[in-house]
């Protein structure tokens, strides 16, 4: 049903813009309606933690809070952190019950450290890759990619890599909706494609065009927009659209159209009762059979089976109230 118990761990030299990141995302917002959360921060020894800025922060919590987790987020501390023989016991035992363990940037080592990303791929910031590799040889590295889902484990490179990892999660365990919603409340893109590149190597000159042209894309998903209108409105070839589309976003055209046409389907389901048919015309699909079989390799169930689980949202009772 989604996590709702939180423990970010903080290590020595416990990353400030990390831990900023996570607290606004993760944040009370009864107010917006949408479900709590309960966060908290924790570390092997109660009391001081001091940070990367050379601030100190008090940390109230001990890793017997890992204990009652659903989502798990180790922050980032020195380069290349190694874990205690306690945090390593307490992480393994919260992924054996079932916790989610999300690993920003350096945090990565920390899981490696454990043993369980052993056989499993992994990002961390494209300089500290190699390392990764080197340190820990059954780890399959990526190195240019912004976050990695391998399931009930998340790995994300450095910095605003953070909180695409964040609202990746929202996305795929609370809804569409809540995830847009709170991306929102913290003004910040809601999606950034896990696969797409951690930097670009060379400046990338601005283009308004792109921007125009998705903006009316979003506005204009009922239509069966091709790749070819899209170059026509932005005034290129095709052949020229397609490359700096792809270095604009990290993505191709078509892989954009398909991912926004899908956000906005969940997002239908959640939030209205119109019937799959009538949600097919709103998004731009030919028929309902071309829309479930998309929906199914995204999701991994039909749309009515999404809508049954993350519909919950909009049931009374399931959102936070003031005090809670």
């Amino acid at each position: 049903m989604g996590f709702r118990s939180i423990v970010a761990y903080a290590p020595e030299n416990m990353s400030t813009l990390g831990l900023g990141l996570a607290v606004k995302v993760f944040s009370d917002r009864y107010q917006l309606g949408v479900s709590c959360f309960d966060f908290v921060v924790a570390t092997d020894t109660p009391g001081p933690v001091r940070t990367d800025l050379g601030l100190v922060q008090q940390v109230e919590h001990g890793l017997d809070r890992l204990a009652q987790a659903d989502l798990i987020l180790l922050l980032p501390g020195e380069d290349f952190p190694v874990p205690t023989p306690a945090a390593t016991a307490a992480l393994r035992d919260a992924h054996e019950r079932g916790a989610i363990i999300a690993a920003y940037c350096s945090g990565a080592y920390l899981l490696a450290g454990t043993g369980l990303l052993d056989g499993l791929r992994a990002t961390t910031p494209w300089r500290m890759a190699s390392a990764l590799t080197a340190r820990f040889p059954k780890v399959r590295a990526v190195s240019d990619a912004v976050y990695v889902d391998e399931g009930q484990i998340v790995t994300c490179a450095g910095a605003a890599a953070g909180l695409d990892m964040f609202l990746h999660l929202l996305r795929r365990e609370h809804g569409s909706s809540v995830a847009n919603m709170i991306a929102r409340d913290t003004v910040a893109s809601p999606q950034r494609f896990g696969g797409q590149a951690q930097y670009a190597s060379s400046p990338v000159l601005e283009d308004e065009r792109i921007p125009a042209v998705l903006a009316w894309a979003s506005e204009n998903l009922r239509q069966p927009l091709s790749v070819n209108e899209l170059a026509v409105r932005a005034h290129m070839s095709p052949r020229t659209f397609a490359r700096r589309f792809k270095t604009a976003t990290g993505t191709t055209p078509h892989a954009w159209l398909l991912n926004q046409r899908l956000n906005r389907v969940e997002e239908l389901l959640e939030t209205t009762d119109l019937s799959i048919q009538e949600i097919a015309n709103e998004t731009g699909y030919r028929n309902t059979t071309v829309l479930r079989e998309q929906f199914i390799k995204r999701r991994g169930m039909p749309p009515r089976a999404y809508r049954s689980t993350f519909s919950r949202a909009r049931t009374p009772g399931t959102t936070c109230t003031a005090g809670t």
